[in-house]
């Protein structure tokens, strides 16, 4: 078991970091411990190749200062909500054993997003039970189910639950994206240009950042969706 706070799933390398790196980014300077899980490699992408991808998602893992970053080797584009993924995504939860989950929202413009949060989401759950029986790297796990799961929000403009204040992370977390020079805009490019490699992509990110933040009083902001009700025990954690 290697325990960590906060476990961040993506369908493909750069959804967490287009999703929730401000988030990620203060959780890390508050001290708490973050990793990632990539379902793909993102192989079926237009620009780049799984190499670049790769490469970029270290680089972008090192500037977010996450505890570690693995790749499940889903096939992008055709995995499933299956028994063999479920028990694969278990098998981490009980490893890593967060007490929070974030992963894509539960509806977006791409396919794997949806169906990569209704997995992760099942998971979640089944990781609790007794009687599904999984082994790590040889070693026999004990069932376990985090405290919570959210979503974050990507492509779509998705109704946030809550609000998460970026601001003095918003650059950073664009510097972090940028990472990805074959997935966004990049002038010296030649290849074939994407929905997300046009600049105003770039805009749109920043754009939606402000238009959040201006509903909590701030500069930036990242919005998440949960699927129950959310508890506090203290009115004055609540912007």
């Amino acid at each position: 078991m290697e325990q960590i706070d906060i476990l961040v799933f993506g369908a493909h390398p750069d959804d967490v970091e287009l999703g929730c790196a401000g988030t990620i980014l203060l959780q890390v300077s508050l001290g708490y411990k973050v990793g990632v899980i990539d379902l793909t490699r993102g192989e079926l992408g237009t620009r780049g190749s799984v190499n670049i991808r790769n490469s970029e998602a270290e680089i972008a893992s090192r500037k977010m200062g996450i505890s570690f970053r693995k790749n499940l080797d889903f096939k992008d584009g055709f995995f499933e909500n299956n028994e063999n993924n479920r028990l694969e995504i278990i098998k981490c939860i009980r490893y890593y054993q967060p007490k929070i989950i974030i992963c894509n929202a539960p509806d977006d413009r791409h396919p794997d997003h949806g169906r990569g949060a209704s997995l992760v989401y099942d998971a979640s759950f089944l990781a609790g039970l007794d009687k599904i029986v999984t082994n790590y790297n040889g070693v026999l796990q004990t069932p376990f189910r985090p405290n919570i799961l959210y979503h974050y929000i990507q492509y779509k403009d998705l109704k946030p639950d809550f609000i998460v204040d970026i601001s003095q992370f918003m650059n950073k977390k664009m510097d972090i994206i940028k990472s990805y020079k074959s997935q966004f805009y990049n002038p010296v490019s030649d290849e074939k240009e994407t929905l997300i490699s046009q600049k105003n992509f770039l805009e749109l990110i920043t754009n939606r950042a402000s238009d959040l933040g201006r509903f909590i009083s701030v500069d930036y902001a990242e919005g998440f969706l949960v699927r129950r009700y959310i508890g506090v025990d203290n009115l004055f954690s609540i912007i």
